[in-house]
């Protein structure tokens, strides 16, 4: 898959340190990944959220930060919509919100 907006995660991994190697371990493992639908996301993180919209929300560092992306799954191109700590994302909707720097 291809990934839009690496940038977004490493700006946000030089925030929160902590979230670097999380991080890098999903963009890896994203971006090798060849999901055909929600099922293949879900077979591989049984704890993701699939939210409508082609939504998916991924839980990073042990649930205390969230990442929603958007999967353009016939294209194979994966959208950053939002990275934050679990506070942050519960104010937002996982099925709407865009990511702004």
């Amino acid at each position: 898959m291809r990934i839009i907006a690496k940038k977004s995660l490493v700006k946000y991994w030089e925030k929160y340190p902590d979230t670097e190697q999380p991080l890098k371990a999903w963009y890896q493992e994203a971006s090798d990944a060849t999901w055909a639908g929600p099922q293949d996301i879900k077979n591989q993180y049984r704890n993701a959220s699939i939210v409508g919209n082609n939504r998916v929300v991924f839980n990073i560092r042990g649930n205390t930060h969230r990442l929603i992306v958007a999967v353009a799954y016939k294209h194979g191109i994966i959208f950053i919509k939002f990275i934050g700590t679990h506070e942050e994302y519960d104010k937002v909707n996982a099925g709407t919100v865009e990511w702004s720097d």
